[in-house]
């Protein structure tokens, strides 16, 4: 086993050895160990972290000229808008772990009638401190294969958590329960997931998925365009979103990204809505919002 598999591992055990001894000196009645124990392995799971997010970036971290963007279909039908796009910055949400150097975030965005409020709720800064699932119109919304392949990952099985859309709901999500999830792994940061092999050493990530609706499992083939499972709001998600990308390995604690463009649609910018017909024709929508007075989605590592 490799160095760079060994210390993320090392990290989680030194966290769990951590949590014991402050539990015996703060929360029970039995003899604790002490401050001056407590500070040792606290030093060491701090190294651990540095070392883990050291060996991670400098795993993904690009090598030489990014090759062309590979060409795939949209992911979804319908009114959508961009988030955290690699058509403003790359990398696109700020690292290269994970292989999400050219990822995107994608809410859905359904045109309303003239005078009424956005189908999508608003971010709030006071109030509510969070909304359920079913009050954003992208969860549930069908998640599609952008290309012929076979499933390499498929995972369902973790909750969809309420949004983290208002100030305290966002400074939770980026203070505590990102850190927690980045310690437990990948698989709690994308949340629910799939992960297809488009062949020629290229993969797709489906992150965020919704619990339970995955209709494909790990060895199963696909045809372009055919559903696969529905948009959730699982792993570090903000708010019901569909976060994808591509990248050079089914492995994401060893992928680099790989540059993407949507048929018909091209790589959306940020406030950028595009629609995707149901029966199949992209229409870009040369149309960019004015960008909301609230903090970006968060989804996958961000």
């Amino acid at each position: 086993m490799s160095v760079r598999a060994v210390v993320p591992v090392a990290m989680r055990l030194s966290w769990l050895v951590l949590f014991a001894l402050m539990i015996g000196e703060f929360v029970t009645d039995l003899p604790g160990p002490g401050w001056a124990t407590i500070f040792l392995p606290a030093m060491v799971v701090l190294a651990l972290m540095v070392a883990t997010t050291t060996l991670q970036a400098r795993a993904a971290a690009p090598r030489g000229e990014p090759g062309p963007p590979v060409e795939v279909d949209p992911p979804v039908t319908g009114r959508w808008s961009a988030l955290n796009s690699p058509a403003d910055k790359v990398p696109s949400h700020g690292t290269h772990v994970y292989g999400q150097m050219y990822a995107i975030d994608i809410v859905a965005d359904p045109e309303t009638a003239e005078g009424e409020p956005p189908a999508r709720p608003a971010f709030r800064w006071l109030w509510p401190l969070f909304r359920r699932n079913q009050a954003f119109p992208a969860f549930g919304a069908p998640l599609l294969a952008v290309a012929d392949a076979t499933v390499v990952r498929a995972s369902d099985g973790q909750r969809d958590h309420l949004s983290r859309t208002s100030l305290a709901g966002f400074l939770y999500l980026m203070l505590i329960e990102g850190n927690v999830r980045s310690i437990a792994g990948a698989r709690r940061v994308i949340g629910n997931h799939v992960i297809l092999d488009l062949g020629d050493g290229t993969y797709a990530v489906y992150a965020h998925v919704r619990r339970g609706s995955l209709r494909v499992k790990a060895g199963d083939t696909v045809r372009a365009g055919q559903r696969i499972g529905s948009v959730g709001n699982s792993g570090n998600s903000s708010e019901p979103h569909l976060h994808v990308h591509l990248m050079d390995s089914p492995d994401l604690d060893d992928a680099r990204g790989v540059p993407f463009t949507w048929r018909g649609v091209g790589v959306p910018a940020n406030g950028e809505t595009f629609t995707v017909d149901a029966a199949g024709e992209r229409i870009a929508e040369a149309q960019v919002r004015v960008a909301e007075a609230r903090p970006g989605d968060v989804g996958g590592a961000g």
